[in-house]
């Protein structure tokens, strides 16, 4: 039996926007490294080259799919918070979530380009690497 009550309505709903969010993040993350896997391995076959450039390129890609997938989750979890429960400690938690994840995603960049998010880039530069010339 369904409750009509309007409050129960409202976190139902906001409860299936944050899902949502969270298997929107989800789909993108398999996607992603699917995509990027696909892309390196057809790639080195078609060169037959299994190169260390090969590689970091592939690197970046699966540390940029898990950028954006953080951002999202972030995302899912400031819903769910701020709208279902805001209390104290579902905020602190959430900023300790949050928190993590920041770490979680300047390590990435560090990872992938060599330098941390707030360094400017270095001219030329790409995923981390010089461009070569062609």
């Amino acid at each position: 039996m369904h409750d009509a009550n309007p409050e129960a309505l409202y976190q139902r709903w906001v409860g299936i926007g944050a899902d949502t969010i969270e298997a929107i993040a989800v789909a993108i993350i398999v996607g992603y490294i699917l995509v990027a896997a696909v892309t390196w391995l057809v790639r080195a076959l078609l060169r037959r080259q299994f190169t260390l450039g090969h590689y970091e390129g592939f690197r970046a890609a699966l540390g940029r799919a898990m950028l954006l997938g953080l951002e999202i989750l972030i995302a899912a979890d400031v819903v769910r918070t701020a709208a279902l429960s805001p209390t104290l400690i579902n905020f602190a938690a959430l900023g300790v979530l949050v928190i993590v994840r920041t770490f979680l995603s300047w390590s990435i960049v560090v990872e992938i380009e060599g330098r941390w998010p707030w360094q400017r880039r270095i001219q030329g530069e790409v995923d981390g690497m010089a461009e070569q010339p062609s």
